[in-house]
């Protein structure tokens, strides 16, 4: 899959978010190494702790269906600005992926910016399985 369907995947499942108290809608799309897409949104919960990011969502979907690691993952949202991962996302995004992980950043209008997953965790905690 290219770059770019991968960005409209994840633009076009952000209309399924639950945002009832940020009004901010983010989808996710991944391929896991297996070739398998998969998608997530992002989820709040008035418990805001308890909330749960997009990309969260459809990594917790693709290791619950037997992936194990993932080559790229986009994201999109509402906003004009890019989308990044949240902290929390990109160490979630580490554990199933290397550093060389592509990360696509985009925008509410398509436009997209190529990461790897070293740009956002350059000295990140790895555990040593």
């Amino acid at each position: 899959m290219d770059y770019e369907n991968l960005v409209k995947l994840a633009n076009d499942i952000k209309k399924n978010a639950y945002a009832p108290y940020s009004n901010f809608h983010v989808g996710a799309a991944l391929i896991g190494n297996s070739g398998k897409v998969y998608t997530g949104v992002n989820i709040e919960n008035s418990s805001y702790g308890a909330t749960i990011c997009a990309e969260r969502t459809a990594i917790c979907k693709a290791i619950s269906e037997g992936e194990k690691s993932i080559k790229a993952i986009a994201i999109a949202s509402d906003s004009e600005d890019y989308t990044f991962p949240c902290g929390i996302c990109r160490q979630v995004i580490l554990e199933f992926a290397d550093k060389d992980l592509v990360i696509l950043c985009s925008n509410n209008n398509g436009k997209y910016k190529v990461f790897s997953l070293n740009d956002f965790l350059p000295n990140a905690f790895v555990f040593e399985k």
